[in-house]
């Protein structure tokens, strides 16, 4: 159970003042907990996005051109708009000067209540000059002088979602902020006193209490302490399912290499060193009786099925099975047409389960499963569903995980007794993103492409050329060339990538006619297979496609990447499309079709990517451009993005916080000290309800 020093934080915001259930689904939606309710802790972890400084108060004779000010004066008069799209004025005055507070659009009898004659009131907003005149166009605030404590000298400002007001968002912060009770310290106190942090409870305060602007400052002491607090949570989390995965005892799998061997020999080329490399890290794992839970890192073309192909087929050596599991039935299908002949190489037997495998199709692959006839499986999410057994399932190989979220990476390891697990991604991923999501694993990367791979000729092209594109495109088919043309990801709005996708290929069928193909994700998955198969075969030229083809799609002697609208994705996005072509030994050419003018974010993008083909930079640069959740997918994928931290202004922490929680683990394994119970708390603050779980279990 939730410590019960944490209920004054874990309740509903409906018990604040002023707060009812319309108000409620406002505030949730703001703070980014639309599908639940919203909390007071969510509330407070509502930090400001900046600041407005109130305390610049010049005489109404000295106002300056613009900016926020707040005046102090008598209200003159009340001047009616001459027409109906005319402002309201209202004349205040201080003896010396005059100014003006404008409305539009309000009504009388409010006005007249908001700003008696006569009387004196308080006005803070920003300034701006009118016919020579200085004027504050709907201001912020307007208050009695009795009131004036109520105006903030460094007012917080937030992100708000429609409907919902600067006035009540704040209004409830601070009802909010009245509830937080003081934390016991789960932090080291020599850290704290070190870095000059204040206390939890005191950071939240300065951030929504600020006395300068730069107090809310995401480099500041109040931030950074918040932001340590998160990391903090994330590593003990992840050190915690470690060590409890690690506490399962697995079974050491040595095998003497000979159906690796006839793989090898069966391999068009020779392994690279960092393919070899990983490969001893790996069997090192599967000889140990502790579970393997490493991350294989491979950029475009690095050669990681492979790698993955050849770690099964020890373990099946050994007496075991296999499982890959892939996140998109294309990319099944493409891990299995890629595996099958080097399984049937060194002996193996192979079996394809998707949610698309019916009939006696499933029937027959779920009896070779269950009887160990099938030494792999590959499949979708299918592998970890009710009614599939294995025999005895010892390697669970999943294909980018972060598609996928944890809990279903733990349903496939369940189906064994204790299987290892090697998780792959095609995603190069930011060090600091690596330790944030999955710090519960060992790593090794793929940093070479295989030999023979020749450089991708990367070049931005204005749409306003794409006749040109379309005619250079036409001459390079007729000398026996293949292109992918992919079309973009477009808002909501608009027409939907599909109709986009559509509408491309109708085009490009009127130059070139049953040269040109068609793929996208609301295709039936034989359907898509013929067509994948047509352009492999040579039938279809030009494959137009949806981000579909963004993933595991092999076809060597495609050499053309066009992608239009290409100012629309992201950098790993542009990065995985253009590694669909150069994976043969013909020089392969990728053209960005832009449309003109491009913002500051695109045109960085776009240079990037032109740049240079190292996934790994390009990796960081998109995380510094796009933030975690995007890099990764996690906004889609369910899996937990940082509130607080952000990895490109506090990513240096991150070394810190996972040395802290080993250290926490170290010091007390037990979890029965004082320091044990300030963390559990901790955990509970930044939802690693699971992690208390594993404390608890010891």
């Amino acid at each position: 159970m939730r410590p019960s020093a944490l209920d004054p934080l874990f309740a509903d915001v409906t018990s604040l003042p002023g707060v009812g259930p319309k108000i409620a689904r406002l505030i949730a939606r703001a703070v980014g907990t639309e599908n639940t309710s919203a909390l007071i802790r969510d509330l407070l972890f509502h930090l400001p996005s900046g600041a407005v400084d109130r305390r610049n108060r010049p005489p109404l004779y000295q106002m300056p051109p613009s900016g926020p000010v707040t005046v102090e004066g008598v209200v003159e008069r009340i001047e009616k708009p001459r027409g109906s799209e005319s402002p309201w004025r209202v004349v205040l005055s201080d003896g010396n000067a005059t100014i003006q507070v404008v409305y539009f659009k309000a009504q009388l009898d409010w006005l007249k209540k908001l700003f008696p004659t006569g009387a004196v009131r308080i006005v803070s907003g920003d300034v701006e000059w009118f016919d020579m005149r200085p004027q504050i166009r709907h201001p912020d605030h307007v208050l009695p002088p009795e009131r004036a404590s109520e105006l903030a000298a460094i007012e917080p400002i937030y992100r708000l979602t429609s409907e919902l007001s600067a006035k009540v968002l704040r209004r409830s912060i601070l009802a909010a902020l009245d509830r937080l009770p003081d934390m016991p310290e789960w932090l080291s106190p020599d850290l704290v006193s070190a870095r000059g942090w204040p206390t939890f409870s005191d950071a939240l305060r300065s951030l929504h209490r600020p006395e300068e602007a730069n107090d809310i400052s995401p480099d500041g002491q109040a931030w950074q302490r918040l932001a340590y607090d998160e990391l903090v949570a994330s590593q003990l989390a992840l050190a915690l399912r470690r060590a409890s995965m690690r506490r399962g005892k697995g079974i050491a799998w040595r095998a003497a290499g000979k159906l690796g061997e006839k793989i090898k020999s069966a391999l068009p080329f020779k392994l690279t060193s960092s393919q070899r490399q990983a490969l001893a890290e790996i069997a090192g794992d599967l000889a140990s009786e502790t579970r393997m839970l490493r991350l294989l890192q491979g950029d475009v073309g690095s050669g990681k099925t492979v790698v993955a192909m050849l770690a099964m087929a020890d373990v099946v050596e050994a007496g075991g099975q296999a499982a890959l599991m892939a996140p998109t039935e294309l990319l099944a299908r493409q891990h299995f047409s890629t595996i099958a002949p080097l399984a049937e190489a060194a002996g193996l037997r192979t079996v394809l389960l998707t949610g698309g495998t019916a009939g006696t199709a499933r029937n027959d692959a779920l009896a070779q499963i269950a009887e160990g006839a099938a030494d792999i499986a590959v499949g979708t999410h299918a592998l970890f569903q009710s009614g599939v057994e294995f025999k005895r399932l010892a390697l669970v190989v999943i294909d980018e995980q972060h598609r996928f979220g944890v809990h279903q990476r733990l349903a496939l390891s369940a189906k064994g007794s204790a299987p290892d697990t090697l998780v792959m991604t095609a995603t190069p991923i930011p060090r600091t993103l690596v330790l944030s999501y999955f710090g519960d694993m060992d790593v090794s990367k793929l940093t070479e492409k295989p030999a023979g791979r020749k450089p991708i000729d990367t070049r931005a092209v204005p749409l306003s050329r794409i006749d040109e594109v379309v005619a250079r495109m036409g001459q390079a088919i007729e000398a026996g060339d293949k292109a992918y043309w992919v079309c973009p990801l477009v808002a909501e709005s608009e027409k939907s990538d599909l109709e986009a996708a559509e509408e491309r290929f109708a085009k490009l069928s009127k130059a070139f006619g049953a040269r040109v193909g068609l793929v996208h994700g609301q295709m039936k998955a034989a359907e898509r297979d013929r067509m994948m198969d047509r352009f492999r075969a040579g039938d279809v030229a030009i494959l137009v496609a949806t981000t579909v083809v963004e993933i595991g799609v092999d076809v060597p002697d495609a050499t053309i990447m066009v992608i239009e609208h290409a100012e629309r994705f992201g950098l790993a996005q542009l990065h995985q499309l253009r590694g669909r072509v150069g994976r043969g030994d013909k020089r392969s050419a990728c053209l960005l079709l832009y449309r003109a003018p491009l913002g500051e974010t695109a045109r960085a993008r776009l240079e990037i990517i032109r740049e240079t083909e190292d996934g790994f930079l390009i990796a960081e640069e998109d995380l510094r451009l796009r933030g975690e959740g995007d890099v990764l997918g996690t906004r889609q994928a369910g899996m937990p993005s940082f509130r607080i931290a952000f990895p490109d202004v506090h990513g240096g922490l991150l070394e810190m916080a996972r040395d802290e929680a080993k250290l926490a683990l170290a010091r007390d394994p037990t979890f029965r000290s004082a320091r044990a119970d300030a963390m559990r708390l901790l955990l509970y603050l930044f939802d690693r309800d699971e992690a208390v779980r594993l404390m608890r279990a010891g």
